[in-house]
C-alpha cells in the first residue's frame, strides 16, 4: 500500500493524500479529470507521474485513483 506522505507528482511536489484529497473532494473518476483539475495540478510537467513513475516505480497518478476508488487511501 502506498504512504500517504509518498510524493507522487514530483514535478508538482504532490504526495498521494494530497492528490486523494482532491479526488475526493471533486468526486473524479477518471485520470482525464484528475489531470484537467486545476486544483489538483499533477501530471502537467514532466509527466512521468502518470506512466511509470518518477522513480520507475509504478507508484504513480493512476495508482492513486484506483486506491481512492477502492477506499484505500
Amino acid at each position: 500500500m502506498v504512504d500517504q506522505n509518498t510524493e507522487i507528482c514530483v514535478c508538482n511536489s504532490k504526495k498521494a493524500g494530497q492528490i486523494a484529497k482532491c479526488i475526493k473532494k471533486h468526486n473524479l473518476t477518471t485520470l482525464e479529470e484528475v489531470l484537467e483539475n486545476e486544483e489538483c495540478n499533477v501530471g502537467n510537467k514532466c509527466e512521468s507521474c502518470i506512466d511509470e513513475g518518477y522513480n520507475n516505480d509504478g507508484l504513480n497518478i493512476p495508482l492513486v485513483l484506483a486506491m481512492v476508488k477502492s477506499s484505500k487511501l
